[in-house]
């Protein structure tokens, strides 16, 4: 079993917090929607975690915590969003608040914020402001020189626990003239500055999130000394976007959680419900839309896989696989978890259904993992800035690029290899050219064509022609690049902000998503668990990715179907998290025998 310490730290987790189904557990579903509908903070929830000692997997070794292993945290969180992505958002705003320290913080100043995260602080991230959004070079909150520190004055708003956090982070502006170069991160504890320098501004209703505090703060010439600014004067912009590569990957785990409890509970329907003589699920067209609603979340699962991982691996390449999984999952999911509400019907829409409620609640709460963090246009301007240089690498004849990763794709897909220590200060926001994901997914696909020569039966056939699959979406790299080179000839100065080259940016994220789907396949395939690795799965992942360019592609046949199905109740029916890990889940009291 691949990272065994994974999986025992699931399972008493799971354990502490019990079946969601059953209202006698302390953060069922029946009390998270209870909170969401008062729109009431989740403190007890937040707690219970907090005495378990979630926190500490957010926290360095260094200063004595235990991360070090980012796909330990994001599993952990996976499993809290399952149950509450409120809860899970809350928990992730300060560990990214804490971010900046640990990427330029001194050790003093890292141990200073792990001290007080330990002692129950929550922090806030000011980054956000009411005029600029997600555009940090016009942000207007100011920094100015005061005799042996600065003051901090201006206004941050869209801020998470902005009312609740104790701790803030704050980027300001320490050059008048602003540029990359005149923005610096602070630090500062509200508890400790003068009455009436801080005012916290009204909390904001949101249509998901609703138990969330989103609020914001107003400094007034609040006094910080200089020890703190974390990193150099004007070091400020390289932080943030920095810490934002680490959130763009850990939030998904809101989109991957908030789809597996929406997947599960319409199973739990499909499976109980009797129509026209036979379940919901045996009804075929209910079934294709089932499994391709899992096949979708398992290619969500294996791009996340890889974007995670890459944060050790590869974090020279940050800018390219954060924006790359930040754009393709939620926007994935969203589609997904829609498609799902067709199956449901009405249930979907029964806001205090003591079983189906909590669907409505994670289809308005998934969409966070869009906005937040950079949105969606954030992120395809990061891919379309460097897009001319992943194709050329990708395209060109140049073997060292490509020997390099082939080297590094076993580690960022094999789910049983040893990652390096997570060291965020070594990300980059240009990756030159780099995807290693992209860059050895030739070699991966000749892989998956022996394995299917070795396989028997029916399994080869599915292997066969899902690696035929592939082939047609990696042959799209070379038209890809040809087709951007054009529109660059063809636009010249306006050809960096043209739409046509974010929709562009959109076809590279789904050859990066089944390069992802490609590389976990052939690199776990020796630790993958039962009913995995799957064939016919990974047919209908890749015939997924290929309908978002060829939208009239015929889709798979029935006993492609029908096997999946058969996996999917596997893991539903033996309490395992809907991912290529399978984590243990807590038992359920309320779930039939399996039909498998």
């Amino acid at each position: 079993m691949p990272k065994p310490d994974l999986t025992e730290l699931a399972d008493r987790l799971e354990r502490h917090l019990g079946d969601p189904h059953d209202t006698a557990v302390p953060m069922s579903f029946a009390r998270v929607l209870d909170l969401d509908e008062r729109e009431e903070y989740p403190y007890t929830f937040v707690n219970l975690l907090q005495r378990w000692g979630v926190h500490e997997y957010a926290i360095p070794r260094a200063q004595g915590g235990r991360a070090g292993d980012v796909e330990v945290g994001f599993n952990l969180l996976r499993l809290i969003a399952r149950r509450d992505p409120t809860t899970a958002t809350a928990l992730i705003i300060t560990n990214l608040s804490f971010m900046p320290a640990w990427i330029a913080g001194t050790d003093a100043q890292r141990q200073t914020m792990v001290d007080a995260i330990r002692h129950g602080t929550r922090y806030a991230w000011g980054l956000s402001e009411r005029m600029h959004g997600s555009d940090l070079l016009n942000n207007e909150t100011a920094a100015e020189p005061a005799g042996g520190g600065y003051l901090l004055t201006g206004e941050k708003w869209l801020i998470g626990n902005g009312r609740v956090a104790d701790g803030l982070t704050v980027l300001a502006r320490t050059d008048p003239k602003g540029g990359p170069a005149g923005y610096s991160v602070f630090v500062l504890d509200k508890r400790a500055v003068p009455a009436g320098t801080v005012d916290e501004l009204p909390r904001e209703r949101l249509h998901g999130l609703r138990a969330l505090d989103m609020s914001g703060f107003r400094l007034a010439g609040v006094f910080v000394p200089e020890s703190a600014r974390l990193g150099r004067e004007g070091q400020g912009l390289e932080i943030a976007l920095k810490s934002s590569q680490v959130a763009r990957a850990l939030i998904n785990a809101i989109a991957l959680s908030a789809t597996d409890t929406a997947l599960r509970v319409t199973l739990d329907f499909t499976e109980q419900r009797r129509v026209f003589d036979r379940t919901v699920s045996d009804i075929p067209y209910s079934r294709r839309q089932i499994t391709e609603c899992f096949a979708d979340l398992m290619v969500a699962d294996a791009m996340c896989l890889g974007a995670v991982r890459s944060l050790q691996v590869v974090p020279e390449q940050s800018g390219t696989w954060s924006a790359a999984v930040k754009y393709f999952v939620p926007t994935l999911l969203e589609r997904t978890v829609s498609q799902l509400n067709v199956v449901l019907g009405a249930r979907f829409y029964l806001r205090d259904h003591p079983h189906y409620g909590i669907h409505q609640k994670m289809l308005r709460d998934l969409p966070v993992a869009n906005f937040a963090d950079g949105n969606t246009v954030v992120n395809l301007k990061a891919l379309a800035s460097q897009l001319d240089g992943l194709l050329a690498t990708a395209t060109g004849d140049r073997p060292e690029p490509r020997a390099a990763a082939e080297r590094r794709v076993p580690v960022l897909y094999g789910m049983d290899r040893e990652l390096p220590l997570f060291e965020p200060w070594r990300q980059e926001l240009h990756s030159r050219g780099l995807d290693d994901a992209l860059l050895a997914a030739p070699w991966s696909l000749a892989a998956l064509r022996e394995l299917a020569e070795a396989a028997k039966e029916e399994e080869r056939d599915w292997l066969t022609r899902a690696a035929a699959v592939a082939g047609e979406l990696l042959a799209q790299v070379g038209p890809l690049r040809e087709r951007t080179t054009a529109l660059r000839e063809r636009l010249g100065r306006a050809y960096a902000q043209s739409a046509e080259l974010f929709e562009l940016a959109k076809e590279y994220c789904v050859l990066h998503a089944a390069a992802a789907c490609l590389h976990t396949f052939v690199h776990s395939y020796d630790v993958m668990e039962d009913p995995l690795p799957s064939g016919a799965l990974l047919l209908l992942q890749l015939e997924r990715l290929r309908r978002w360019s060829r939208p009239t592609e015929q889709v798979t046949d029935q006993a492609v179907v029908d096997e999946v199905m058969r996996v999917l109740r596997r893991f539903h029916y033996d309490h395992r998290l809907f991912s290529h890990w399978q984590l243990p889940l807590a038992e359920r009291g309320d779930l039939p025998a399996s039909r498998t």
